[in-house]
């Protein structure tokens, strides 16, 4: 739906949205706007009442992760979302393959079954957004977090400078970070977090506590990978099923060493399942992502970088499978990372980008053969056109 402009009071524009109305400074002719292209202000450093939560590298050990058990909480959610909608007011998708925000809720006073229900949609749609959450520290987005699974601590990236945190990831960028984009193609940028580990994350929570203002760049890029099985052929669908693929951590933990920085748990290698099974869903998808896949396990090295690059070229172009979120401070993005991959987006210098996430330790992954596609049950749900996947013959482009 397109904003519509609803007539202005006292000198205020009132803009429609989906439902919502937001107010907006409307400007008469006599009044001047300041505008400088691409150009938007930069926040003061002075008293900024995050600090203890700015990075910090400790120098501690932790042993290597072990089997823990796990109840996705998502397979207690009711069905239509009933206890999570109740206190919302707006509820929209970003488009059919990914993405929702829910306006109305606060996350720092979910009842069990409302958390429930968001596990539910979190795994059906990928990644939820709520906007404005200054309810939700980062005791109340720890406690949130466990409630769907052991949080996990990284073994090289930052922790918060508040001891006691290592369970929390910090994300930090400001006008005085190197600027590291050369340093990496835009399509190994793509990842799922710390999917070399036996239990890689479920439910993950990214706030951002301050960052860019509108304009100003550092937006995040999610891509569904349920979208990414179903854009496969039937044959290449079954020819994943039975292959396995190396997730490994070394090279996070070489560049921590080069950097000087103390690698909390000794890397590792572990194999996984390309194609896995959602617990929530039951729907089958791609587990795959550039960041972290070394090789393909037991096919020829040359197919295995042809594995490799063709599911980066999907993953990384397929416009209709991506999401893409513009932060505001004290938003929130919470998603399944067991069926996303996302990256962030650069060239926001020289703003500080502050952001604070923990991720619940998931099922070790599995591929489930009775495992379903979610087009296609989605396709029977509502009557949907069956998609054409016969790339023969001609065509005429349509934009």
């Amino acid at each position: 739906m397109a904003p519509s402009l609803i007539e202005p009071l006292n000198g205020v524009e009132e803009i429609s949205v989906n439902g919502d109305v937001f107010r907006e400074k409307s400007f008469t002719t006599s009044q001047r706007i300041n505008y400088e292209p691409g150009r938007t202000a930069v926040e003061d450093e002075a008293d900024y009442e995050h600090d203890e939560l700015r990075p910090s590298f400790p120098d501690i050990h932790w042993g290597p992760l072990t089997e823990v058990p796990y109840h996705d909480k998502g397979l207690n959610g009711h069905p239509q979302f009933r206890n999570l909608l109740d206190s919302a007011t707006n509820i929209f998708d970003y488009n059919p393959k990914i993405g929702t925000e829910i306006h109305g809720v606060n996350l720092a006073k979910l009842t069990d079954a409302q958390k429930d229900d968001l596990a539910r949609l979190i795994a059906i749609r990928g990644v939820v957004f709520f906007r404005d959450q200054p309810d939700l520290d980062i005791n109340a987005q720890r406690e949130l977090g466990s409630y769907f699974g052991v949080l996990h601590k990284h073994a090289t990236t930052s922790c918060p400078r508040k001891p006691g945190l290592e369970d929390v990831h910090v994300v930090y960028t400001d006008g005085n970070s190197t600027d590291q984009r050369a340093r990496f193609s835009p399509t190994y940028l793509w990842h799922s977090d710390v999917t070399f580990e036996l239990q890689p994350p479920s439910y993950t929570c990214l706030k951002l506590l301050s960052g860019p203002p509108r304009g100003g760049g550092g937006d995040t890029v999610w891509t569904s990978q349920y979208a990414v099985y179903d854009s496969l052929s039937s044959h290449m669908q079954r020819y994943l099923e039975g292959l396995t693929a190396l997730h490994s951590s070394e090279l996070q933990a070489q560049a921590s060493r080069a950097l000087g920085r103390p690698v909390r748990r000794d890397p590792v290698t572990t194999e996984h399942p390309i194609i896995r099974t959602n617990p929530v869903t039951g729907w089958k998808s791609v587990f795959f992502n550039p960041g972290f896949v070394t090789d393909i396990v037991g096919v020829p090295k040359v197919e295995s970088n042809a594995i490799i690059n063709y599911l980066n070229e999907i993953i990384s172009t397929t416009q209709e499978i991506h999401v893409r979120f513009q932060w505001n401070k004290n938003d929130v993005a919470f998603w399944d990372n067991r069926v996303c991959n996302h990256t962030a987006s650069y060239g926001f210098a020289p703003h500080r980008r502050h952001a604070v996430r923990v991720a619940a330790q998931g099922e070790r992954p599995y591929l489930d053969p009775a495992g379903k596609s979610q087009e296609e049950e989605l396709q029977a749900r509502y009557g949907l056109p069956k998609v054409n996947k016969d790339g023969a013959g001609l065509a005429n482009y349509n934009d």
